[in-house]
């Protein structure tokens, strides 16, 4: 069925939604409004989590993490934050590495919505966290975390927000932050839009999965974002599938 199915589906969408891939997209996502029941933000998440797991999400968080403790003394405890950390499954996953590793962690996870951090309370019981409902940009540390990240949090931003969110990102971590966010391409844009269609029973999902990669970044974009940010000796390696990781750390020549 589905096989009969996604070829028509496919023209269907292609012809309905030709779009310009050359600038991101400045329509804004259901998800970032208000007003939107906690029910449905919680499908949202359950299904964006299995999206994550199955093409590969979780494991370029990891990577991101690896790529800035590599040179940290064995077992020394970290502390970890994420900025918009929504239903705290990029957390979980960490997590899980660290306590394969032998590595001690805590975390701090920072979201603006209140609905998002009471579901991560209750999915992430077993970690060491502290959790804060704000907008990260108005949140101080009375100890800076050794990381700070984010998952597909930074395509929610218009350039001059995500400026200043790098600033910050930098500012507020000892060791270094990572970006994990999703390359703006057409193939990425119809199939998501094809596969959402056909499996999601998230309208947010279905809605905002594609607007998502519309709103999503190209690799001169980062470049120009990270010298306006005045952020040197990073990397940013492309990763499948249409993502890209950015990584900085303070201690790397």
């Amino acid at each position: 069925m589905v096989q009969l199915l996604a070829p028509a589906l496919l023209w269907k969408l292609l012809l309905a939604s030709m779009i310009d891939f050359t600038t991101r997209s400045n329509k804004k996502e259901l998800l970032d409004d208000t007003g939107i029941p906690f029910a449905d933000i919680q499908q949202n998440m359950k299904e964006l989590n299995r999206v994550n797991t199955l093409l590969g999400g979780h494991a370029i968080t990891i990577k991101g993490v690896k790529e800035i403790v590599k040179k940290l003394p064995p077992k020394q405890l970290i502390t970890i934050c994420e900025i918009g950390c929504g239903g705290g499954d990029n957390l979980i996953a960490i997590n899980e590495w660290c306590s394969s590793k032998l590595i001690p962690v805590q975390f701090i996870g920072i979201d603006i919505k209140q609905e998002c951090i009471e579901f991560a309370k209750s999915q992430c019981t077993q970690l060491n966290a502290v959790w804060i409902t704000n907008d990260y940009a108005a949140v101080q540390f009375k100890t800076k975390p050794d990381i700070i990240f984010s998952s597909l949090f930074c395509h929610h931003f218009e350039d001059n927000m995500l400026i200043v969110m790098i600033q910050w990102m930098k500012t507020n971590s000892k060791l270094g932050f990572f970006i994990n966010d999703l390359h703006r391409h057409p193939l990425a844009y119809y199939l998501i839009k094809i596969i959402t269609q056909i499996f999601s029973k998230s309208y947010l999902v279905k809605n905002d999965a594609p607007l998502s990669v519309a709103r999503a970044f190209k690799k001169h974009e980062w470049t120009q974002l990270l010298a306006k940010s005045n952020v040197n000796n990073y990397t940013l390696q492309w990763q499948w599938a249409f993502r890209y990781l950015l990584t900085f750390s303070h201690d790397r020549k």
